[in-house]
Formats: structure tokens, sequence, C-alpha cells
């Protein structure tokens, strides 16, 4: 369960692995902050172009709280436990219709078999490489909303098919397309149309449709594809952890629009997934230190990493 420590003394591990609230409390602050700031911004200038950067900015950090309860599920959010299951649930999930337990269930059986017949994340990789028509397709979908209309719609289907069922709930945190998702709706979307209603409230009505809704629907959609081909799409199928799962470096602007809070290194993460995010960058030049970089699936861009899964 702990690639790394074939590579990293305990000694190493234990100072990466270290956790802090206060961290804990600026990624969640810079989340939110990135948000809100991003329609004040409209708010204040509104012409088409800043329309469109909230939007894109907004779906990134929709991107970002995923990533956040992610780290949440592998108790490294917060140092303090009680504080690590609030944020990740409520402050993280909820917002994006998700939920932090049958998420943590699902995704730590993903490390457990990571790329075998036993991952739940196959289905997602084992398409890839797929033909260039194929991704366009996938992303016109994702950029017009359709895929995001698809998922809410059978997630409200699937809300109402699993009530009070619970081998049925069992059965659907197993499944890669609806572990991310909350399967007890009602919890979930009065805090997404809170934050909606939040927005029209500090502006203008239509804000929490145009702010939280569209990017939800569509940016959010895209990137989410994007990661979740980066990580493991046209990687070895296999128990290599050098080869089963890619980091992408990322520079400013793709770490704005597509990687946030250091989610393109997931090579590093597989290796020692209870590092926290904002460690992964030292975990990465410690594994790089070793001598290991040449064997490390690494790609230099996520334009690479897309056109080796078929781009």
């Amino acid at each position: 369960m702990t690639p790394g420590k074939a590579y990293l003394s305990p000694e190493s591990i234990r100072r990466l692995a270290a956790r802090s609230d206060l961290m804990g409390v600026w990624l969640l602050v810079h989340c939110w902050g990135v948000i809100f700031g991003s329609v004040a911004v409209f708010a204040l200038w509104p012409n088409i172009l800043t329309f469109l950067l909230a939007v894109v900015l907004i779906g990134s950090r929709q991107l970002g709280l995923a990533i956040l309860m992610h780290e949440a599920a592998h108790n490294a959010l917060f140092k303090t436990r009680a504080l690590n299951e609030f944020a990740g649930e409520w402050l993280c999930g909820r917002p994006i219709l998700a939920e932090l337990a049958s998420y943590r269930h699902y995704h730590l059986t993903h490390h457990r078999f990571t790329q075998s017949d036993k991952d739940p994340d196959l289905t997602l990789s084992e398409k890839f490489p797929t033909s260039r028509a194929s991704l366009q397709r996938k992303f016109i979908r994702d950029l017009t909303g359709q895929t995001g209309i698809k998922q809410l719609s059978a997630q409200i289907m699937m809300s109402f098919r699993l009530a009070g069922d619970d081998d049925a709930i069992e059965a659907a945190t197993q499944d890669a397309a609806q572990a991310f998702k909350a399967r007890d709706l009602w919890k979930s979307l009065p805090v997404f149309f809170g934050v909606g209603l939040m927005m029209s409230l500090l502006g203008n009505w239509w804000y929490g449709l145009a702010f939280w809704l569209l990017p939800y629907l569509t940016w959010f959609q895209l990137v989410l594809r994007i990661r979740n081909i980066a990580e493991h799409g046209a990687t070895e199928k296999s128990d290599d952890p050098l080869q089963n799962v890619r980091t992408t470096l990322a520079g400013p602007v793709a770490r704005a629009l597509v990687a946030p809070y250091w989610v393109n290194y997931h090579l590093e993460h597989h290796m020692v997934m209870h590092v926290p995010c904002w460690r992964l960058p030292a975990l990465h030049r410690a594994l790089t230190a070793t001598g290991l970089k040449n064997k490390m699936k690494i790609s230099p861009t996520y334009g690479h990493a897309l056109s080796e899964a078929g781009w």
C-alpha cells in the first residue's frame, strides 16, 4: 500500500507526511476565495471576457474542491481529525454534490488494486488510448453541458433508486462512475444550491446559475475528464507503481485552469498516498534524487499526456 517505502527512509516519509491545520485552512480559503473573487471581478468589470474567465476559474476550483475532498479522504487535509471530516464533507464534497464517506471507500480500493482487474477506476482508464475523434466528441459534450446534465440526471435517479436500499448503495459505491457523487442527494442539493443562492444575493439573481451551475455542468466536467485521463489513461495495466500511473508537469496556467492543488503529482501520491498535496513537489524531488526519474512515467505537459491517450 506504500510503494515509496522501497525508495525512501521511514524518517523521510514521516517528515513529508506531516499534516497541518493551518495549511488546511489556507487551502480552503484559497479555493473559495478564487470562486467568489472570480464573481467579484465580473461584478466590477462586467464583460464577456471576465464572464468566461469566471466560469473557467470557478470550474477549475470546483475540481479543486474535489481534490481537497480527496485529501480529506486520505486524512491529509487537516491534522485534526474532526476538522478533516467536517471540511471534507461539508466544505468540499457536498458543495459539488459529492460525499466523503462513499468516495473514501471507493478510492482506497483504487489504491489497493491500481490498474488491476479489481481497480474500480479501471473502467475510466482502460479505454485509452483512443482516437482523436473520440476525444473531441467527449470534450465537446463536456463543454456544451451534455455530460454534466446527463451525470446530474443520473445522480438524481440514483438517489431515488438507492433510498433505503443498503445493498444497492454498497454496489453503487463500487461504481467508478458514481463514486464521486452523494448517494443521499437530499443532503447535498441544499448545499449546492445554497452556494448559488449566496452568489445571487451578493450580486444579481442570475449569478448562481451563471457562476455555480454553469461551471459545474461545463468546465468542471472537462477538467475532471482531463485529470482522469492524465492520471491513468494509457498507462501500464500492471503492478509497477512507476508505470501504472502518470505524473504530469504543470506550469502556472495549467495549475490555474486544469491541475489545482498539485493534483498533477499523481505518481508521487500513489507512492505515498498519505502525503498532503502541498508536500507532493517535495516528494517528487525526493524520489527523483534516488535516481528514479528515468523510470517514472512523467509527461512534460498535459498536452503530451493527452497525446499518449490519443489526442
